[in-house]
């Protein structure tokens, strides 16, 4: 069995960094693809970049073939690898190559095994052409919170990579309506099916995977379901306590400001927060505000309650 080389095939070292081994990749699958290469050999050659690719961009792959891979020499035949060493190897999830271990060669197979169907194969010697289901594509759009607490249908405009004719990585625009469920939290992903980049050889698109992202907003704030509200409050409304209506993004609601409350305190109104199956809270925070010392009317009460009361919120730090 021949020994194959991987970080030879990519044109790369073995020390190279992650970002060098796609960027070579990148390269060499654009070079020798089927659909644009004229080269006789373009078909074995993207097999050969592609195979080399979907160990070395893994770093649990890498670092198993090149601890396995340190003890062959050129030609060598008869290794084994220990018995299910690579029972843990998932080739169910896709990846950029979306490879299957059993279109790639004898080598692969002894290190990797069979590994599960993932869309690319090869037909063999009486093949139509390479077929290949797309890439995923990843972007981030931003929502309103409200589109989070009601759901909404939203228009987005897209910069979505794409191939010209020549092979080359171009940029194409588009424009979506997308469902915005409601609950949606920040940093969730929505999935349109087969809305990803167009597959090759009649092979089906890959996926749109939109990030959500929440815009800020001009009252509310956010952690992860929790919505928080600063509230500013008088110091006669901290200190003996008052009834106060609340914007929530679903409605006015009363809250009770106990007694004695102080700058920073939390009032709780549970389940009104991202609506979800575990729906968030909605958090009060008091913001105490002091009427200014230019209105003479202000500056003569703190006088009064400067010289009449004796309170020193500094005692405890002596």
């Amino acid at each position: 069995m021949e020994y194959k080389d991987y970080y030879k095939i990519l044109g790369v070292s073995k020390d190279a960094s992650q970002s060098d081994i796609k960027r070579s990749y990148r390269k060499l699958a654009r070079k020798y693809h089927p659909d644009v290469s004229k080269e006789a050999d373009a078909e074995m050659r993207f097999k050969e970049v592609g195979e080399a690719y979907e160990v070395l961009k893994d770093p649990e792959k890498r670092e198993a073939y090149d601890q396995l891979g340190s003890n062959w020499k050129q030609g060598q035949s008869g290794f084994q690898p220990p018995p299910d060493w690579n029972a843990d190897f998932d080739f169910g999830n896709g990846g950029y190559t979306q490879g299957n271990a059993q279109d790639y060669s004898s080598f692969f197979e002894d290190l990797f095994g069979g590994g599960a169907n993932r869309g690319a194969y090869y037909t063999g010697a009486n093949s139509q052409g390479y077929h290949s289901k797309g890439e995923n594509i990843r972007a981030k759009v931003m929502i309103d919170l409200e589109d989070s607490i009601n759901g909404a249908t939203r228009s987005f405009t897209l910069q979505m990579p794409d191939f010209d004719e020549q092979g080359h990585v171009t940029s194409k625009q588009r424009t979506l309506n997308i469902t915005i469920p409601k609950g949606v939290k920040e940093g969730q992903t929505i999935r349109l099916a087969k809305q990803g980049k167009a597959g090759f050889g009649g092979a089906e698109a890959g996926d749109l995977l939109l990030e959500i992202g929440f815009n800020e907003h001009s009252i509310y704030t956010l952690d992860g379901a929790d919505i928080y509200l600063n509230l500013p409050v008088t110091p006669w409304e901290a200190a003996l306590g008052v009834k106060v209506e609340v914007p929530t993004p679903t409605g006015k609601v009363g809250i009770k400001i106990p007694e004695n409350s102080q700058q920073g305190r939390k009032l709780r109104l549970k389940g009104r927060g991202i609506p979800a199956k575990q729906a968030g809270d909605f958090y009060v925070v008091l913001q105490i505000m002091l009427p200014p010392s230019s209105d003479p009317k202000a500056k003569a009460l703190y006088e009064q309650m400067k010289n009449e009361l004796d309170f020193d919120p500094r005692r405890y730090l002596f």
